[in-house]
């Protein structure tokens, strides 16, 4: 079940959250090449925050992924995402951080239903 953590200090208050999420869910769905019934997101804003020693428009994500993650998948991912949150939140590129834990799924708890 991938999942995706996104925190940003941008407020959200009028912004179109929906098609950020439904943005972000078919992206990386199509990049891990896991069904999108299983991905995950989470977007938290007005998150306090510093990236380069200012508060200038930042985010900071997180995708934890069973499987499906390499260094080519992950640029894609990198660059997917920061499009998403620059067009959506005038979050610029630059100043987007995201980190991806690969992990084994014995270490995750899931509500019973099989893959």
């Amino acid at each position: 079940m991938p999942c995706l953590n996104l925190s940003t200090n941008v407020s959200l208050d009028g912004v179109d959250t929906s098609a950020i999420l439904s943005e972000a869910s078919k992206t990386v769905a199509r990049l891990i090449g896991k069904p999108e019934a299983y991905v995950m997101i989470v977007l938290k804003g007005s998150v306090p925050m510093s990236f380069g020693g200012t508060e200038q428009p930042a985010a900071y994500g997180e995708l934890v992924s069973i499987g499906g993650l390499n260094s080519d998948v992950n640029k894609k991912l990198s660059a997917a995402v920061a499009a998403i949150l620059e067009a959506k939140l005038s979050v610029p590129k630059s100043r987007f951080f995201l980190k991806f834990y690969d992990t084994k799924g014995s270490n995750f708890g899931w509500n019973g239903s099989t893959f």
